[in-house]
Protein backbone atom coordinates (compact mmCIF):
# COMPACT_ATOMS: atom_id res chain seq x y z
CA UNK A 1 0.00 0.00 0.00
CA UNK A 2 2.84 2.40 0.85
CA UNK A 3 4.40 1.81 -2.58
CA UNK A 4 1.09 2.62 -4.27
CA UNK A 5 0.77 5.85 -2.30
CA UNK A 6 4.32 6.87 -3.27
CA UNK A 7 3.61 6.20 -6.95
CA UNK A 8 0.38 8.21 -6.76
CA UNK A 9 2.12 11.13 -5.03
CA UNK A 10 4.83 11.16 -7.70
CA UNK A 11 2.27 11.27 -10.51
CA UNK A 12 0.30 13.96 -8.66
CA UNK A 13 3.35 16.24 -8.31
CA UNK A 14 4.39 15.66 -11.92
CA UNK A 15 0.99 16.61 -13.33
CA UNK A 16 0.66 19.61 -10.99
CA UNK A 17 3.85 21.03 -12.49
CA UNK A 18 2.89 20.24 -16.10
CA UNK A 19 2.17 23.45 -18.06
CA UNK A 20 -0.03 22.97 -21.11
CA UNK A 21 -2.58 24.53 -23.42
CA UNK A 22 -5.85 22.87 -22.43
CA UNK A 23 -7.87 24.68 -25.09
CA UNK A 24 -7.55 26.51 -28.41
CA UNK A 25 -10.88 28.32 -28.18
CA UNK A 26 -10.90 32.11 -28.80
CA UNK A 27 -13.84 32.27 -26.38
CA UNK A 28 -11.45 31.32 -23.56
CA UNK A 29 -10.23 34.95 -23.57
CA UNK A 30 -13.23 36.03 -21.48
CA UNK A 31 -13.99 35.68 -17.78
CA UNK A 32 -12.38 32.63 -16.14
CA UNK A 33 -11.55 31.08 -19.50
CA UNK A 34 -13.11 27.88 -20.83
CA UNK A 35 -14.55 26.03 -17.82
CA UNK A 36 -13.66 22.34 -18.13
CA UNK A 37 -15.95 19.35 -17.59
CA UNK A 38 -15.39 18.25 -14.00
CA UNK A 39 -16.44 14.59 -14.22
CA UNK A 40 -14.84 11.31 -15.23
CA UNK A 41 -14.91 9.88 -18.76
CA UNK A 42 -17.81 7.50 -18.04
CA UNK A 43 -20.05 10.44 -17.12
CA UNK A 44 -18.81 12.46 -20.08
CA UNK A 45 -19.77 9.65 -22.48
CA UNK A 46 -23.37 10.00 -21.24
CA UNK A 47 -23.55 13.71 -22.06
CA UNK A 48 -22.33 14.64 -18.56
CA UNK A 49 -24.90 12.56 -16.66
CA UNK A 50 -23.90 11.65 -13.10
CA UNK A 51 -26.93 10.68 -10.99
CA UNK A 52 -25.79 7.42 -9.35
CA UNK A 53 -22.98 6.10 -7.18
CA UNK A 54 -20.90 3.05 -8.07
CA UNK A 55 -19.10 0.48 -5.94
CA UNK A 56 -15.96 0.27 -8.14
CA UNK A 57 -16.06 3.44 -10.30
CA UNK A 58 -15.10 6.82 -8.84
CA UNK A 59 -17.51 9.67 -9.59
CA UNK A 60 -16.25 13.25 -9.27
CA UNK A 61 -19.31 15.36 -10.07
CA UNK A 62 -21.29 14.49 -6.94
CA UNK A 63 -19.33 14.01 -3.68
CA UNK A 64 -22.20 11.95 -2.24
CA UNK A 65 -21.01 9.08 -4.44
CA UNK A 66 -17.75 8.55 -2.49
CA UNK A 67 -19.38 6.45 0.24
CA UNK A 68 -20.80 4.09 -2.41
CA UNK A 69 -17.30 2.79 -3.16
CA UNK A 70 -16.38 -0.71 -1.99
CA UNK A 71 -12.81 -0.67 -3.35
CA UNK A 72 -9.95 1.78 -3.14
CA UNK A 73 -10.07 3.43 -6.56
CA UNK A 74 -7.48 5.31 -8.59
CA UNK A 75 -8.76 7.32 -11.60
CA UNK A 76 -6.91 9.29 -14.27
CA UNK A 77 -8.12 10.68 -17.60
CA UNK A 78 -7.17 12.81 -20.59
CA UNK A 79 -8.67 14.12 -23.84
CA UNK A 80 -7.45 14.89 -27.34
CA UNK A 81 -9.49 17.60 -29.10
CA UNK A 82 -9.61 18.26 -32.84
CA UNK A 83 -11.31 21.57 -33.69
CA UNK A 84 -12.25 23.34 -36.92
CA UNK A 85 -12.70 27.11 -36.58
CA UNK A 86 -14.66 29.05 -39.19
CA UNK A 87 -15.82 32.61 -39.83
CA UNK A 88 -17.56 34.07 -42.87
CA UNK A 89 -14.15 34.45 -44.53
CA UNK A 90 -11.61 32.05 -43.00
CA UNK A 91 -11.12 28.52 -41.68
CA UNK A 92 -8.47 27.16 -39.30
CA UNK A 93 -7.73 23.90 -37.48
CA UNK A 94 -6.24 23.10 -34.07
CA UNK A 95 -5.42 20.03 -32.00
CA UNK A 96 -4.85 19.83 -28.25
CA UNK A 97 -4.22 16.98 -25.79
CA UNK A 98 -5.04 17.75 -22.17
CA UNK A 99 -5.02 16.22 -18.72
CA UNK A 100 -8.56 15.93 -17.27
CA UNK A 101 -8.27 14.53 -13.74
CA UNK A 102 -6.24 12.50 -11.28
CA UNK A 103 -8.05 11.22 -8.18
CA UNK A 104 -8.18 8.55 -5.50
CA UNK A 105 -11.31 7.29 -3.72
CA UNK A 106 -11.21 5.49 -0.36
CA UNK A 107 -14.08 3.38 1.11
CA UNK A 108 -14.38 3.71 4.90
CA UNK A 109 -17.47 1.70 5.81
CA UNK A 110 -20.46 4.03 5.72
CA UNK A 111 -18.02 6.84 5.03
CA UNK A 112 -16.03 7.48 1.90
CA UNK A 113 -13.53 10.08 0.81
CA UNK A 114 -11.73 11.21 -2.32
CA UNK A 115 -8.97 13.63 -3.23
CA UNK A 116 -7.31 14.69 -6.44
CA UNK A 117 -6.32 17.30 -8.98
CA UNK A 118 -8.04 18.60 -12.12
CA UNK A 119 -8.08 21.77 -14.25
CA UNK A 120 -10.99 24.08 -13.45
CA UNK A 121 -10.63 26.28 -16.54
CA UNK A 122 -8.15 26.99 -19.33
CA UNK A 123 -7.12 29.87 -21.57
CA UNK A 124 -5.52 29.23 -24.96
CA UNK A 125 -6.04 31.31 -28.10
CA UNK A 126 -4.18 33.14 -30.89
CA UNK A 127 -5.79 35.71 -33.20
CA UNK A 128 -3.88 37.54 -35.96
CA UNK A 129 -4.97 40.45 -38.14
CA UNK A 130 -3.40 42.54 -40.94
CA UNK A 131 -4.51 46.08 -41.87
CA UNK A 132 -3.15 47.88 -44.96
CA UNK A 133 -3.47 51.64 -45.51
CA UNK A 134 -1.79 54.21 -47.79
CA UNK A 135 0.72 55.14 -45.08
CA UNK A 136 1.54 51.85 -43.35
CA UNK A 137 0.86 48.16 -42.92
CA UNK A 138 -0.16 47.00 -39.44
CA UNK A 139 0.14 43.43 -38.12
CA UNK A 140 -1.51 42.61 -34.80
CA UNK A 141 -1.64 39.42 -32.76
CA UNK A 142 -3.56 38.54 -29.60
CA UNK A 143 -2.38 35.46 -27.74
CA UNK A 144 -3.22 33.96 -24.36
CA UNK A 145 -2.47 30.88 -22.33
CA UNK A 146 -2.78 29.57 -18.80
CA UNK A 147 -5.18 27.68 -16.60
CA UNK A 148 -6.81 27.50 -13.19
CA UNK A 149 -6.13 24.21 -11.38
CA UNK A 150 -8.24 22.69 -8.64
CA UNK A 151 -6.97 20.49 -5.81
CA UNK A 152 -9.86 18.93 -3.92
CA UNK A 153 -10.65 16.67 -1.01
CA UNK A 154 -14.12 15.49 -0.04
CA UNK A 155 -16.08 13.14 2.18
CA UNK A 156 -19.38 11.33 2.05
CA UNK A 157 -21.69 9.44 4.41
CA UNK A 158 -24.35 6.85 3.59
CA UNK A 159 -27.32 7.06 5.97
CA UNK A 160 -29.00 3.98 4.53
CA UNK A 161 -29.20 2.07 1.23
CA UNK A 162 -31.26 4.92 -0.26
CA UNK A 163 -29.60 8.16 0.86
CA UNK A 164 -26.05 9.53 0.93
CA UNK A 165 -24.64 13.06 1.27
CA UNK A 166 -21.18 14.50 0.62
CA UNK A 167 -19.08 17.65 0.61
CA UNK A 168 -16.03 18.70 -1.44
CA UNK A 169 -13.51 21.36 -0.45
CA UNK A 170 -11.35 22.73 -3.30
CA UNK A 171 -8.38 25.08 -3.54
CA UNK A 172 -7.98 26.88 -6.88
CA UNK A 173 -4.69 28.28 -8.14
CA UNK A 174 -3.06 29.24 -11.42
CA UNK A 175 -1.94 32.05 -13.69
CA UNK A 176 -3.10 33.44 -17.06
CA UNK A 177 -1.02 35.46 -19.53
CA UNK A 178 -2.44 37.63 -22.34
CA UNK A 179 -0.18 39.24 -24.95
CA UNK A 180 -1.05 41.91 -27.51
CA UNK A 181 1.60 42.50 -30.19
CA UNK A 182 1.41 45.18 -32.89
CA UNK A 183 3.97 45.64 -35.68
CA UNK A 184 3.98 48.69 -37.96
CA UNK A 185 5.72 48.57 -41.36
CA UNK A 186 6.19 51.99 -43.03
CA UNK A 187 6.69 52.47 -46.80
CA UNK A 188 10.43 53.07 -46.26
CA UNK A 189 10.59 49.61 -44.59
CA UNK A 190 11.08 51.10 -41.14
CA UNK A 191 9.33 48.85 -38.64
CA UNK A 192 8.78 48.59 -34.93
CA UNK A 193 6.80 46.24 -32.69
CA UNK A 194 5.15 46.92 -29.36
CA UNK A 195 3.97 44.34 -26.89
CA UNK A 196 1.54 44.59 -24.00
CA UNK A 197 1.63 41.64 -21.59
CA UNK A 198 -1.03 41.16 -18.92
CA UNK A 199 -0.55 38.50 -16.24
CA UNK A 200 -3.07 37.36 -13.64
CA UNK A 201 -2.09 35.13 -10.71
CA UNK A 202 -5.04 33.86 -8.71
CA UNK A 203 -6.13 31.58 -5.89
CA UNK A 204 -9.15 30.86 -3.74
CA UNK A 205 -11.38 28.14 -2.27
CA UNK A 206 -14.77 26.69 -3.15
CA UNK A 207 -17.25 24.10 -1.84
CA UNK A 208 -19.57 21.58 -3.47
CA UNK A 209 -22.42 19.86 -1.62
CA UNK A 210 -23.95 16.67 -3.02
CA UNK A 211 -26.89 14.33 -2.36
CA UNK A 212 -27.91 11.00 -3.89
CA UNK A 213 -31.26 9.29 -3.33
CA UNK A 214 -32.70 6.13 -4.87
CA UNK A 215 -35.74 3.97 -4.28
CA UNK A 216 -37.11 0.78 -5.80
CA UNK A 217 -40.14 1.11 -8.10
CA UNK A 218 -40.46 -2.66 -8.49
CA UNK A 219 -38.22 -5.71 -8.13
CA UNK A 220 -36.02 -4.63 -11.04
CA UNK A 221 -36.34 -0.90 -11.73
CA UNK A 222 -34.88 1.79 -9.43
CA UNK A 223 -35.59 5.51 -9.42
CA UNK A 224 -32.41 7.60 -9.05
CA UNK A 225 -32.11 11.28 -8.15
CA UNK A 226 -29.20 13.61 -7.44
CA UNK A 227 -28.54 17.16 -6.29
CA UNK A 228 -25.34 19.22 -6.15
CA UNK A 229 -24.92 22.83 -5.10
CA UNK A 230 -21.83 25.04 -5.19
CA UNK A 231 -22.20 28.51 -3.62
CA UNK A 232 -20.64 31.57 -5.24
CA UNK A 233 -17.04 32.16 -4.23
CA UNK A 234 -14.31 34.66 -5.09
CA UNK A 235 -10.74 34.17 -6.29
CA UNK A 236 -8.11 36.70 -5.23
CA UNK A 237 -5.93 38.00 -8.05
CA UNK A 238 -2.57 39.70 -8.48
CA UNK A 239 -2.60 41.57 -11.81
CA UNK A 240 0.49 42.96 -13.55
CA UNK A 241 1.14 44.64 -16.90
CA UNK A 242 4.33 45.14 -18.89
CA UNK A 243 4.78 47.36 -21.97
CA UNK A 244 7.82 46.92 -24.21
CA UNK A 245 9.18 47.34 -27.72
CA UNK A 246 10.36 44.01 -29.06
CA UNK A 247 12.49 42.59 -31.86
CA UNK A 248 12.06 39.09 -33.25
CA UNK A 249 14.95 37.09 -34.68
CA UNK A 250 14.70 34.89 -37.76
CA UNK A 251 14.11 31.89 -35.49
CA UNK A 252 11.24 33.66 -33.71
CA UNK A 253 13.10 34.45 -30.48
CA UNK A 254 11.87 37.60 -28.73
CA UNK A 255 14.16 40.40 -27.52
CA UNK A 256 12.55 43.22 -25.56
CA UNK A 257 13.66 46.83 -25.08
CA UNK A 258 12.34 49.75 -23.04
CA UNK A 259 10.39 47.52 -20.65
CA UNK A 260 8.00 49.37 -18.40
CA UNK A 261 5.84 47.89 -15.66
CA UNK A 262 2.50 49.63 -15.23
CA UNK A 263 0.44 49.40 -12.05
CA UNK A 264 -3.04 47.95 -12.61
CA UNK A 265 -5.76 47.25 -10.02
CA UNK A 266 -6.43 43.74 -8.77
CA UNK A 267 -9.89 42.26 -9.12
CA UNK A 268 -11.81 39.55 -7.32
CA UNK A 269 -12.88 36.99 -9.91
CA UNK A 270 -16.11 35.15 -9.26
CA UNK A 271 -16.74 31.43 -9.48
CA UNK A 272 -20.53 31.55 -9.89
CA UNK A 273 -22.98 29.49 -7.88
CA UNK A 274 -24.18 26.29 -9.52
CA UNK A 275 -27.17 24.00 -8.91
CA UNK A 276 -27.65 20.60 -10.58
CA UNK A 277 -30.72 18.35 -10.40
CA UNK A 278 -30.84 14.87 -11.92
CA UNK A 279 -33.42 12.11 -12.30
CA UNK A 280 -33.44 8.72 -13.94
CA UNK A 281 -34.57 5.10 -14.04
CA UNK A 282 -32.43 2.01 -14.25
CA UNK A 283 -31.87 -1.63 -13.54
CA UNK A 284 -28.74 -2.43 -11.52
CA UNK A 285 -25.83 -3.69 -13.68
CA UNK A 286 -28.07 -3.62 -16.74
CA UNK A 287 -29.24 -0.18 -17.93
CA UNK A 288 -29.79 3.45 -16.95
CA UNK A 289 -31.58 6.37 -18.59
CA UNK A 290 -31.65 9.81 -17.05
CA UNK A 291 -31.39 13.57 -17.39
CA UNK A 292 -29.60 16.30 -15.44
CA UNK A 293 -30.20 20.05 -15.43
CA UNK A 294 -27.54 22.51 -14.29
CA UNK A 295 -28.19 26.19 -13.56
CA UNK A 296 -25.19 28.54 -13.22
CA UNK A 297 -25.30 32.21 -12.17
CA UNK A 298 -22.86 33.33 -14.86
CA UNK A 299 -24.45 36.79 -14.93
CA UNK A 300 -22.23 37.65 -11.97
CA UNK A 301 -18.98 36.97 -13.85
CA UNK A 302 -16.38 39.74 -14.16
CA UNK A 303 -13.28 40.16 -16.33
CA UNK A 304 -9.71 39.75 -15.16
CA UNK A 305 -8.86 43.42 -15.81
CA UNK A 306 -11.04 46.45 -15.22
CA UNK A 307 -10.94 47.78 -18.81
CA UNK A 308 -14.23 47.71 -20.65
CA UNK A 309 -14.37 44.97 -23.30
CA UNK A 310 -17.34 44.22 -25.59
CA UNK A 311 -18.74 41.25 -23.67
CA UNK A 312 -21.61 40.57 -21.30
CA UNK A 313 -22.70 37.54 -19.32
CA UNK A 314 -26.03 35.84 -18.69
CA UNK A 315 -27.19 33.01 -16.44
CA UNK A 316 -26.64 29.68 -18.13
CA UNK A 317 -28.40 26.33 -18.33
CA UNK A 318 -26.94 22.94 -19.18
CA UNK A 319 -29.07 19.93 -20.13
CA UNK A 320 -27.65 16.40 -20.19
CA UNK A 321 -29.55 13.34 -21.40
CA UNK A 322 -27.93 9.93 -21.47
CA UNK A 323 -27.52 6.45 -20.16
CA UNK A 324 -25.80 3.09 -20.50
CA UNK A 325 -26.54 -0.53 -21.36
CA UNK A 326 -24.75 -3.74 -20.32
CA UNK A 327 -25.87 -6.87 -22.23
CA UNK A 328 -24.72 -9.30 -19.47
CA UNK A 329 -22.30 -8.02 -16.84
CA UNK A 330 -21.31 -11.50 -15.54
CA UNK A 331 -20.91 -13.28 -18.89
CA UNK A 332 -17.97 -15.70 -18.90
CA UNK A 333 -18.10 -16.71 -22.55
CA UNK A 334 -18.51 -13.36 -24.33
CA UNK A 335 -16.38 -10.34 -23.37
CA UNK A 336 -18.47 -7.97 -25.52
CA UNK A 337 -21.53 -8.72 -23.37
CA UNK A 338 -19.66 -7.33 -20.32
CA UNK A 339 -18.80 -4.04 -22.03
CA UNK A 340 -20.69 -0.93 -20.87
CA UNK A 341 -22.19 0.87 -23.88
CA UNK A 342 -22.87 4.56 -23.23
CA UNK A 343 -24.45 7.43 -25.15
CA UNK A 344 -25.67 10.94 -24.40
CA UNK A 345 -26.54 14.43 -25.58
CA UNK A 346 -25.71 17.81 -24.07
CA UNK A 347 -26.86 21.38 -24.65
CA UNK A 348 -25.35 24.33 -22.83
CA UNK A 349 -25.92 28.05 -22.94
CA UNK A 350 -22.41 28.98 -21.79
CA UNK A 351 -23.42 32.37 -20.36
CA UNK A 352 -21.12 34.29 -22.70
CA UNK A 353 -22.74 37.00 -24.88
CA UNK A 354 -20.80 38.66 -27.73
CA UNK A 355 -22.29 41.14 -30.19
CA UNK A 356 -25.74 40.29 -28.78
CA UNK A 357 -25.20 36.61 -29.65
CA UNK A 358 -25.39 33.95 -26.93
CA UNK A 359 -22.56 31.42 -27.26
CA UNK A 360 -24.13 27.97 -27.12
CA UNK A 361 -22.56 24.51 -27.04
CA UNK A 362 -24.15 21.32 -28.44
CA UNK A 363 -22.66 17.83 -28.33
CA UNK A 364 -23.34 14.13 -28.97
CA UNK A 365 -21.44 11.56 -26.92
CA UNK A 366 -20.68 7.86 -27.25
CA UNK A 367 -18.49 5.62 -25.11
CA UNK A 368 -17.37 2.19 -24.04
CA UNK A 369 -16.49 0.87 -20.59
CA UNK A 370 -14.01 -1.98 -21.06
CA UNK A 371 -13.90 -4.16 -17.90
CA UNK A 372 -10.59 -5.48 -16.57
CA UNK A 373 -11.58 -7.34 -13.41
CA UNK A 374 -12.24 -4.69 -10.73
CA UNK A 375 -10.73 -2.09 -13.07
CA UNK A 376 -11.99 -0.46 -16.25
CA UNK A 377 -10.82 1.51 -19.28
CA UNK A 378 -13.33 4.14 -20.39
CA UNK A 379 -13.29 5.40 -23.98
CA UNK A 380 -15.38 8.38 -25.05
CA UNK A 381 -16.10 10.14 -28.34
CA UNK A 382 -17.77 13.53 -28.64
CA UNK A 383 -18.96 15.52 -31.66
CA UNK A 384 -20.04 19.08 -30.99
CA UNK A 385 -20.42 22.71 -32.02
CA UNK A 386 -19.76 25.88 -30.02
CA UNK A 387 -20.52 29.44 -31.07
CA UNK A 388 -21.65 30.79 -34.43
CA UNK A 389 -20.04 32.27 -37.55
CA UNK A 390 -22.74 34.93 -37.88
CA UNK A 391 -22.23 38.57 -36.89
CA UNK A 392 -18.45 38.31 -37.27
CA UNK A 393 -18.02 35.60 -34.62
CA UNK A 394 -16.27 32.21 -34.73
CA UNK A 395 -17.90 28.80 -34.99
CA UNK A 396 -16.08 25.82 -33.49
CA UNK A 397 -16.80 22.27 -34.66
CA UNK A 398 -14.95 19.80 -32.46
CA UNK A 399 -14.29 16.09 -32.11
CA UNK A 400 -12.97 14.86 -28.75
CA UNK A 401 -11.44 11.49 -27.93
CA UNK A 402 -11.28 10.78 -24.19
CA UNK A 403 -9.55 7.97 -22.31
CA UNK A 404 -10.01 7.20 -18.63
CA UNK A 405 -8.40 4.54 -16.44
CA UNK A 406 -10.22 3.39 -13.31
CA UNK A 407 -8.21 1.00 -11.12
CA UNK A 408 -9.84 -0.77 -8.16
CA UNK A 409 -8.08 -2.70 -5.38
CA UNK A 410 -8.51 -3.76 -1.74
CA UNK A 411 -5.75 -1.74 -0.11
CA UNK A 412 -6.73 -2.12 3.54
CA UNK A 413 -7.70 -5.80 3.66
CA UNK A 414 -5.64 -7.86 6.13
CA UNK A 415 -3.74 -10.77 4.68
CA UNK A 416 -4.66 -14.18 6.15
CA UNK A 417 -1.42 -15.76 4.87
CA UNK A 418 1.82 -13.80 5.05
Amino acid sequence: MIKKLIVFASIFVSIASWGQDNTASPYSYYGLGEVKFRGTQDARAMGGLSITGDSIQLGLMNPASYSKLKLTTFAVGGTSSFTNFSTDLEKEKAQRTSFDYLAVGLPLGKFGMAFGLMPYSAVGYKNENTTVSSTETSYSRKEGNGFINKVFVGGSYTFNKNLSVGLDFAYHFGDITNDFNKRILAPDFTQYTTRERNITELNGVSFNLGLLYNTKINTKVTFHSSLTYSPETKLSTNNSRNIATVIYSASGAEFSNDDEDIAVPNTNLIIPSKLSLGFGLGESKKWLLGTELTFTQNKNLVNRFTETIPVSYENSTRVALGGYYIPKYDSFSNYFERIVYRAGFKYENTGLVLKNESINDYGMNFGLGLPLGFSKIDLGFEFGKRGTSSNGLIEENYFNVSVGLNLGAKWFEKRKID
